[in-house]
């Protein structure tokens, strides 16, 4: 007879929780990055306040449950984002009653405002898929092989040198594919470098948050993944290694 009693399993309580959070903050996001705003110097999207958030679920996922659980929240994102997009579409196809005026002058005025805002280009919507697909796979990959590199120590360099990956290709590749030819190339250039900077100090002033996040669900789920001998090929759907 085994006089010592089995470790606690791991659960994953807390993974629903996370994984909700991780896709509506990317839904949202989406739809108020309509807006640009000014602060100071920078124009930006109002999604600034929100989408770098999805980057910090998406760093607590990857330390706690591994890449590959990552992996499915990412894509369950992304068809989350996709149905999304794909329901507003359908709404702006159907015409608006008489009455529905939304204190504009005619129906017709509301519906231009309805697609101004809810509307999306297909290029503007592909950058945005391929950016985050681009961005939120290497910010996991980072997280992930540089937990391995520190054998699980300074977290912060984890949480912070991933987002500067992720953010970089991010906002890279959604400026570039959506303005390329639009506006000038130096401009290009400072509009990527400016959100670059900006979601990264985000993630920054947020370190303490991600480490409370952390901390609390390591201990709550007794989890504590590491990705040795993962396969990190981002096309797999597998929770496993």
């Amino acid at each position: 007879m085994n006089e010592f009693p089995a470790p606690p399993r791991p659960t994953q309580r807390w993974l629903p929780t996370i994984a909700s959070l991780f896709v509506t903050s990317l839904v949202i996001s989406n739809i108020i990055a309509v807006k640009l705003f000014a602060a100071g110097p920078f124009v930006l999207p109002a999604a600034i306040i929100i989408f770098p958030i999805s980057y910090i679920f998406g760093d607590v996922l990857t330390e706690v449950y591994g890449y590959a659980r990552a992996r499915q929240i990412i894509w369950i994102g992304f068809g989350c984002n996709l149905f999304a997009v794909a329901a507003m579409w359908i709404s702006i196809q159907l015409s608006p009653a008489a009455f529905w005026t939304l204190g504009y002058s005619s129906a017709a005025s509301a519906q231009q405002a309805y697609e101004a805002v809810l509307g999306f280009t297909p290029r503007l919507l592909a950058s945005s898929f391929a950016a985050y697909l681009a961005g939120e796979f290497l910010n996991s990959f980072v997280m992930a092989k540089m937990k391995l590199a520190t054998n699980g120590k300074y977290l912060w360099t984890r949480t912070i040198g991933s987002t500067f990956a992720g953010q970089l290709a991010d906002s890279g590749i959604f400026i570039t594919l959506a303005f390329i030819g639009i506006i000038p190339s130096s401009f290009l250039l400072r509009l990527i470098v400016t959100q670059w900077l900006v979601k990264s100090a985000y993630e920054i002033v947020a370190t303490p948050l991600t480490y409370a996040a952390v901390t609390f669900l390591k201990r709550s789920e007794r989890q504590d993944y590491y990705d040795r001998g993962t396969d990190f090929n981002p096309l797999r759907w597998s929770g496993g290694k």
